[in-house]
């Protein structure tokens, strides 16, 4: 007799220990409730204080989670193996409760396209120790138990009738308590929409099966949307083309430049180079690379524009392509989000392109071999460099060693483990660094004012929660995102021999603007008929207007 027969061959133990189907689900749903949805609880106490006139409807929003999680959960076990059903419901909650319980962050269709789209190198810095621990503990141990503990039916016909049996006293449940604290849920449902979010697994669930049609869609389109079949230069200058530079920068927040205010020095470099300007009050698409990155670039402004379908529409680099601009993108991060499709691409995330690499390739990196490239063009040239930057969580890797400026900067990629002010360190040393990679870029275009109208624009793609209530990293739903992830920097830096018109651009730095206004400014920046942007206003104003 095995160890297993001989603890089950005891009757009152094998009476409790023994699965049926209404029993494993009830003790699933138990499980859920208790280890996998901390944060949501936390959110639902933050929203209504438990005091002594709350005490019980913050009781009665428990008792309705359990219940609604409950009936989702049985629903499921009609269709599906009840022990898949759970299996599946607990390995989820364990993979969404690690980054919600760590960062903060919610599981929606945004956060899932952005993990899709993140190269493995960025997605190692997110599988730690701890995670293993989570998945171990709170998905691989239960889902085990699942299977090892004895499992009986009483015969699928009576299986069901036991099964709805729960269900109808379930769903009374639910009716008898929203209508016992009937106007109580119309305000808070009305008032805590985003609480949702935060149901764990639902809502990751939820989230993965509202992604699918959109991927499957994305994907069987091949066609290019053309918007422009025949784009125009204006005015072409051949004794001194256009060379612009535009850096793509990553997870950067514009209350962390010092050119917008911050306490901090983080931009030694440029404060103390004429011809900048910094944007303070530019707001970004989106809170992720994903869809951040597409939509900068976009004829669409933010609430026109769709993910889904970007990669296969003529963007402005197309459209820039298409006129005569020679364009190149040389990237160290993930990649492009499809932007770059049609131009030439250059991958420096790898040492066979990039020589700058230590721990791993850094953004200086880039700007080997470009006074060749440029040497080898005719005409107006636009560069497109999209950063590393700040990207988290392991920002102290994101900075090569002599730029470890504000110490003690956190060590380590598990968040959990260092205080926030180490946090805000290693995320300033991030800028730190940003600040020298821009002041590079500029040194090149100096270096090339004789030959060409030279300019830069520096934009950030989306910001970074540090901490703040909580929350780490960015990706949250726009709609509740902290102001952190989605106010970002801009920088201009023109040549005294640029369009840019210093003083009138200035003015309008100040001025509420968002990732919609690049495109368009990069059509009056190189004279190109601009009729598909004309509902945007651009960042910059130029001498003749």
């Amino acid at each position: 007799m095995t160890h297993q027969d001989r603890i089950f061959s005891r009757a009152p133990v094998k009476q409790i220990l023994t699965m049926t189907p209404v029993r494993l689900v009830v003790l699933t749903t138990l499980f859920l409730c208790f280890f996998a949805n901390s944060v949501f609880f936390r959110h639902v106490i933050e929203a209504v204080p438990m005091n002594a006139e709350n005490r019980l409807f913050v009781v009665s929003v428990g008792i309705l989670f359990f219940t609604l999680a409950l009936l989702i959960v049985q629903l499921l076990s009609l269709f599906i193996p009840v022990r898949i059903v759970c299996s599946l419901m607990i390995l989820s909650a364990a993979i969404a409760g690690y980054f919600m319980d760590q960062f903060g962050v919610v599981i929606d269709t945004d956060m899932l396209s952005n993990a899709l789209q993140t190269d493995t190198a960025e997605a190692g810095d997110l599988f730690t120790l701890k995670l293993l621990v989570y998945l171990v503990f709170l998905g691989l141990v239960p889902v085990a138990l699942i299977y090892y503990l004895p499992f009986t039916s009483q015969g699928r016909a009576v299986d069901l009738r036991h099964q709805l049996t729960l269900l109808v006293v379930t769903a009374l449940i639910i009716a008898l308590n929203l209508a016992i604290f009937n106007s109580r849920y119309a305000s808070f449902i009305r008032e805590q929409r985003d609480i949702r979010y935060y149901m764990n697994p639902f809502y990751p669930i939820h989230s993965v099966f509202k992604m699918l049609p959109t991927f499957f869609q994305a994907s069987s389109v091949s066609e290019l949307q053309v918007l422009d079949p025949d784009p125009k230069i204006t005015e072409v200058d051949e004794d001194k083309p256009e060379l612009i530079i535009l850096v793509v920068g990553e997870t950067a927040r514009a209350d962390h430049f010092s050119l917008n205010g911050y306490e901090r020095n983080t931009n030694p470099e440029l404060s103390q180079l004429s011809g900048v300007i910094s944007f303070a009050n530019l707001t970004s698409c989106g809170t992720s690379t994903a869809i951040s990155v597409p939509c900068m670039f976009s004829f669409s402004d933010e609430k026109a524009f769709d993910a889904d379908t970007s990669e296969y529409t003529q963007n402005v680099l197309d459209v820039l392509s298409k006129a005569g601009v020679s364009v190149l993108w040389r990237d160290n991060n993930s990649s492009s989000k499809g932007v770059a499709n049609r131009i030439t691409y250059q991958n420096f995330k790898s040492p066979e392109l990039n020589p700058v690499c230590d721990i791993e390739c850094r953004d200086e990196g880039m700007l080997s071999g470009l006074q060749e490239y440029i040497d080898a063009q005719s005409g107006d040239i636009l560069i497109v460099l999209h950063q590393m930057g700040s990207h988290g969580p392991a920002y102290y890797k994101r900075y090569p060693s002599e730029f470890s400026v504000f110490e003690p900067a956190c060590q380590s990629n598990v968040l959990s483990d260092c205080s926030q002010a180490e946090i805000i360190n290693a995320y300033d040393n991030t800028i730190l660094y940003t600040d020298y990679f821009l002041s590079r870029v500029i040194a090149l275009l100096k270096a090339n004012a004789s030959g060409y109208e030279t300019s830069m624009i520096y934009m950030s793609d989306h910001g970074e929660s540090l901490g703040e209530y909580g929350v780490y990293l960015h990706g949250m739903p726009k709609m509740m995102a902290p102001d952190s992830q989605v106010h970002v920097p801009v920088v201009v830096w023109a040549n005294e021999s640029s369009d840019i018109d210093l003083e009138q651009t200035k003015a309008l730095s100040a001025e509420p603007s968002s990732h919609d206004a690049l495109a368009i400014s990069l059509l009056a920046l190189f004279e190109v008929d601009n009729h598909l942007a004309l509902k945007n206003k651009p960042l910059i104003i130029l001498k003749d207007e």
